[in-house]
């Protein structure tokens, strides 16, 4: 039965959220867009606002002050349109590249660069009715319209408030010059610009923070989703258990194999053994098997029916135990305890003989 969302509990994991990238789903806030795109309105405002109002105020003034000085003849009428429309086109030149490079580079600030062709791809959902209506009728949908409501609402709160104080001092613009009024319509749409912005900033932060939120919540994986991804990745954890036991047998027997052929095994006496072994082309004796407890046992088993001396020295035994590895020679701080057990056993042989 496939898992429904009320099983989908758990966050989604690092293979789950690559995925999702690589298809091209990743969390994006269409209010960077927007913020940028006021951000780049306002430098070109405040750097290349005042200036340009300037100019095109300079080239039309003769029309309104000395209309009767103005030349009418089609030649000198193309000429100045065509400087007219020349500078309003760099006027807005200005905030157009901005917007562009805002527009594109709201998405790398958001999650990097990427390239996916899975969103290009056809799909009978993307031109689906049913997939539509169920796309506009959607929770999400509801909730991106509620989020423009409100936007709305507090960017022309914002709007009223930076305006208002304004209204009552109209009655000054009627007897001011044309440079001093576009002062003043320069410096308060610097306000109202800088104070949307900073609106934008929280309303974004906020948005960015819900969108995360969202993609997270819509790739969460049920717990069995995360178990099938493991075994997929990872192996069966049953199946690596029991290779992992098999491993382990395999080394036990071919650590016993070696306790007939030891010089002599050190004891706890009961929970520690360890097996050594010594010829003359070693430059130190050698663990050839250890363990505890049942394996300690087994060791000290094989040992006396294969008349292996047994020799009990509980510090010997777990130091070595700890600090010396299966079929590793045994380090320089053990030299001298060795050689006096290994030389107690040489000592027996030879009086047995």
């Amino acid at each position: 039965m496939a898992d429904d969302d009320s099983q989908k509990t758990e966050d989604p994991t690092g293979r789950k959220l690559q995925d999702a990238r690589d298809s091209g789903q990743v969390a994006k806030s269409q209010e960077v867009n927007n913020l940028l795109m006021i951000l780049a309105l306002t430098i070109s405002v405040v750097m290349f606002g005042g200036a340009m109002a300037r100019d095109v105020v300079n080239m039309s003034l003769p029309f309104i002050e000395t209309p009767d000085m103005v030349p009418t003849d089609i030649g000198h009428l193309t000429t100045m349109g065509w400087k007219l429309l020349g500078l309003i086109l760099v006027a807005g030149a200005a905030p157009l590249v901005l917007s562009l490079f805002a527009a594109f580079g709201a998405g790398y600030l958001q999650f990097g660069l990427l390239l996916s062709s899975e969103s290009l791809m056809p799909s009978l959902e993307k031109i689906s009715p049913m997939a539509g209506l169920k796309r506009i009728f959607s929770m999400r949908s509801l909730a991106d319209f509620l989020k423009g409501l409100l936007k709305i609402a507090i960017v022309g709160g914002i709007v009223y408030a930076v305006i208002t104080p304004s209204v009552g001092d109209l009655h000054k613009l009627i007897g001011m010059e044309i440079n001093q009024l576009l002062g003043v319509m320069v410096e308060l749409m610097d306000r109202l610009l800088f104070t949307v912005f900073a609106a934008m900033v929280v309303i974004t932060c906020l948005d960015v923070f819900y969108q995360r939120y969202e993609h997270i919540k819509g790739l969460r994986m049920s717990r069995q989703e995360i178990k099938d991804e493991m075994r997929e990745s990872e192996g069966d954890p049953i199946v690596k258990g029991r290779l992992r036991q098999l491993r382990m047998e395999r080394a036990r027997k071919r650590m016993m194999a070696e306790v007939p052929k030891a010089d002599v095994v050190v004891t706890n006496p009961t929970h520690y053994a360890v097996a050594l072994k010594y010829d003359a082309q070693m430059s130190s004796p050698k663990v050839v098997a250890k363990g505890v407890d049942k394996v300690a046992q087994k060791i000290r088993e094989i040992a006396k029916e294969h008349d292996v001396p047994v020799v009990e020295n509980p510090p010997l035994a777990r130091g070595l135990f700890a600090a010396v590895e299966v079929d590793q020679e045994i380090t320089p701080e053990f030299y001298k305890a060795v050689a006096e057990v290994i030389g107690y056993i040489y000592r027996l042989k030879r009086k047995k003989l």
